[in-house]
């Protein structure tokens, strides 16, 4: 049977039956919904440091370019591909293709969730950041993590950029079936509000036009292959390109 989605976009249904498949289902020795994450550690952590990443795939950081950064979980680290195939990787090659000076920092690290993304905004805001694109809350959503604290985390990253004059824009993520209709609904609203309160440039789902079509996402049918980050990059530029000019 399939879901009804109310004020969900039509592709809901069908995308995330197959992203709950793909994480196995609502395993209840794996349901944590309603358990807040521990408090994150003092010290920001780094993809080295938390997730054992080569660095190589981070653009280099010593560069004089004002930077773009994107902060993210595995969607923005590019789990599966070439490091030059992730998302911000073939955004900064659009950036070059037209002589527009900016340096795209990839701060995705696998498995972060928005409460990882906020333990290490320090350290993804060094340097000349004029633009910070937020893609976290997948990892919220598979772990069926509160609501609220996604929202809390969320708006505690976007202010914090704000007040250091740097501009955000903000990546939406949707939630598998698993928890109910109210969390799935709810987790969907959470981040046209937060475009709203805080007035940002706004990608209203991450994966449009990606999620759901075998062809372009990997055997786990949740990270897009080589073919579908290019349409995700697609998705992020219509809203990038107007702030850098």
């Amino acid at each position: 049977m399939t879901l009804a989605c109310p004020r969900l976009p039509h592709w809901c249904a069908a995308t995330l039956l197959l992203i709950a498949a793909a994480c196995g289902g609502n395993d209840a020795s794996n349901d944590t919904r309603g358990t807040a994450e521990p408090a994150v550690s003092a010290v920001p952590a780094t993809p080295e440091t938390r997730a054992g990443r080569d660095p190589s795939p981070r653009p280099d950081m010593a560069g004089g370019r004002p930077r773009v950064v994107a902060l993210g979980d595995s969607l923005t680290a590019g789990l599966g591909l070439k490091p030059e195939a992730a998302y911000p990787a073939l955004l900064q090659r659009r950036l070059d293709e037209e002589g527009v000076q900016y340096e795209v920092v990839n701060a995705g690290v696998s498995g972060d969730t928005s409460a990882g993304g906020l333990s290490r905004l320090d350290w993804a805001l060094d340097g000349d950041v004029r633009v910070l694109i937020v893609a976290l809350g997948g990892n919220d959503a598979l772990r069926g993590l509160p609501v609220e604290q996604l929202r809390r985390n969320l708006s505690t990253i976007i202010e914090r950029a704000q007040t250091r004059q740097i501009e955000v824009l903000l990546a939406g993520m949707e939630a598998p079936p698993n928890f109910g209709q109210s969390y799935t609904v709810s987790f969907h609203e959470a981040y046209a509000d937060l475009a709203r309160q805080y007035d940002v440039a706004f990608v209203p789902f991450l994966l449009e036009r990606v999620a759901g079509i075998a062809s372009l996402n990997q055997r786990d049918g949740i990270h897009p292959t080589a073919e579908g980050a290019r349409i995700v990059a697609d998705n992020v530029w219509r809203a990038l390109r107007p702030m850098l000019q």
